[in-house]
């Protein structure tokens, strides 16, 4: 792609021989230098970086042997049932297309037993002794991989660890000669506008190449905890998937991984696991054959700006603590329900999603500074970080503490467009409300109000209003008239939904 571009000159009195300019590339270097006659007087302009390389050419060549392509094989059980095979037409004993229908149909009928499905996607080496990653959607299910390299040549592969959270895989093969093998690069470091170049196996066509631009960074496509995908509109379509993403210098910065696309096709969207999210994982899977990520025991949620207001916060930033699981780091540590996370290992968490990546990639099993917001001042603590998967393995992860049942009744009370209650059994079966949960029960709400609004609705516990906990409906008519007396705009609650807990700010204006 040679440079092509127009440059104008003009000042007063000029004549056209005057304004001329000349102007030559040099290619190779990507660079250009201009000179401009201007008064009889001839002006270099200086050299400077191109908007995009001469070619990608040289850059290709010297990548295409490390990328691979990947092909599975799995056995896929048919599901044999009755009611699936087509009936034969009664046509009477007497009809001449009787006999024609039944040969037709036994001659069609599904074949018995297992049927044998593949796949293709893409990888690339990272290692000359034969280690490849991929994504894990390309080999999952997967009883046979099978890579092949850019001189065609097929290699049986080992699936050497996997993770669905990331959607990354890490395959071993057993190579004859030592393998062209690539570099990890630093996305952080990646500008939206910068070039790339991805290549793969688009479908089943094998070894091709495409280039474009990083269009966004940070995107998150829901489709995993830790989304930070780049953005580019560089052309992936099926059969990409576990590709590389280069920049100019052939460093891997992503791995392509997903497209935005309501034909199948590339619309200039694709997705890439970035490598600084990557190569972690990549290396955890080569060290322990599985991943190995930190552990905070939390439950967060976004800080808006109406939960900023009501914690007395200068903006809405950080991750708030919805609920702490008993015994884990946090709670060990000192964090409580309703702190805000500001920092942790001293980087910051500017917004809620970061965290849960940011604890991910810390070091098991060391202790972290962590800075929270807690009674409109920050307070600093310090946590002993734990294993997420070990977390899992025990069953922690959605576990919360049981209390036993009390039947209490009281008056209801009204507040914000809610009306309140205190536990009984009657309620509990009426909302059917978890064993051991603890509370006061929203038992209705007025449509329009400020509780309303906020999504609140009747079966709903309030546990804490304005951080402090609540027993009884006139404790939070007392905290509501607490907090419009110290004219807050807002109101805090801790809301218990079938388990599920999580801070809703209510305005107060219509308390």
């Amino acid at each position: 792609m040679r440079l092509s571009s127009i440059i104008t000159a003009q000042q007063s009195g000029a004549s056209d021989n005057e304004s001329q300019i000349s102007k030559f590339s040099i290619r190779g270097l990507g660079l250009f230098a201009s000179t401009v006659l201007v008064g009889g007087l001839l002006v270099s302009l200086p050299a400077q970086a191109a908007d995009r390389p001469d070619t990608f050419a040289d850059l290709a060549e010297k990548l295409l042997p490390s990328v691979v392509n990947i092909s599975t094989a799995q056995l896929v059980e048919r599901a044999e049932r009755d009611e699936d095979r087509p009936e034969v037409p009664d046509l009477g004993p007497n009809d001449p297309f009787q006999d024609f229908f039944r040969d037709f149909f036994d001659r069609n009928q599904r074949p018995e037993g297992p049927r044998r499905s593949t796949s293709l996607g893409s990888g690339f080496i990272i290692d000359e002794s034969g280690y490849v990653v991929t994504n894990n959607h390309v080999i999952d299910k997967a009883d046979e991989v099978t890579v092949i390299l850019h001189d065609d040549t097929s290699l049986k592969a080992e699936i050497v660890g996997r993770d669905e959270k990331t959607d990354l895989a890490l395959l071993k093969v057993e190579p004859t000669v030592p393998l062209t093998a690539v570099k990890w690069g630093d996305s952080d470091s990646t500008r939206v506008g910068d070039w790339v170049m991805a290549i793969g196996n688009p479908f089943g066509l094998g070894g091709t190449v495409t280039a474009g631009i990083v269009s966004a960074r940070a995107r998150d496509i829901q489709s995993g905890p830790y989304d930070d995908y780049l953005q580019t509109d560089a052309s992936i379509n099926r059969g990409n998937s576990g590709g590389p993403m280069f920049n100019l210098d052939g460093e891997v910065i992503g791995v392509n991984t997903a497209i935005f696309s309501v034909t199948g096709g590339s619309v200039g969207i694709g997705f890439a696991i970035p490598s600084t999210l990557a190569n972690p994982v990549i290396a955890q899977l080569q060290n322990f054959g599985r991943t190995r990520r930190g552990w905070l025991g939390v439950r967060i949620q976004q800080v808006t700006d109406e939960i900023a207001e009501s914690l007395g916060l200068d903006s809405a930033r950080g991750a708030l603590v919805a609920s702490v699981t008993p015994d884990g780091p946090a709670a060990k540590g000192g964090i409580d329900a309703g702190d805000v996370i500001l920092t942790f290992n001293d980087r910051d968490v500017d917004e809620m999603r970061r965290l849960p990546r940011i604890v991910a990639e810390t070091s098991i099993e060391t202790t972290v500074p962590v800075t929270v917001w807690r009674d409109s001042q920050e307070v600093e603590l310090a946590v002993a970080v734990g294993e997420l998967e070990e977390a899992e393995a025990a069953g922690l992860l959605d576990g919360r503490a049981q209390t036993d049942d009390e039947d209490v009744t009281a008056p209801s009370v009204d507040t914000l467009g809610m009306t309140l209650s205190e536990m009984t059994n009657d309620l509990r079966s009426e909302y059917d409300i978890q064993e051991g949960a603890t509370g006061v029960v929203v038992t209705d709400v007025i449509v329009g109000s400020a509780a309303s609004e906020k999504g609140v609705r009747p079966g709903d516990l309030i546990v804490e209003v304005g951080r402090k906990a609540v027993s009884t409906a006139e404790d939070v008519a007392e905290q509501v008239k607490s907090a419009q007396e110290s004219n807050r705009k807002n109101v805090l609650f801790l809301i218990d939904r079938q388990g599920e807990l999580r801070f809703v700010a209510v305005g107060l204006e219509e308390g």
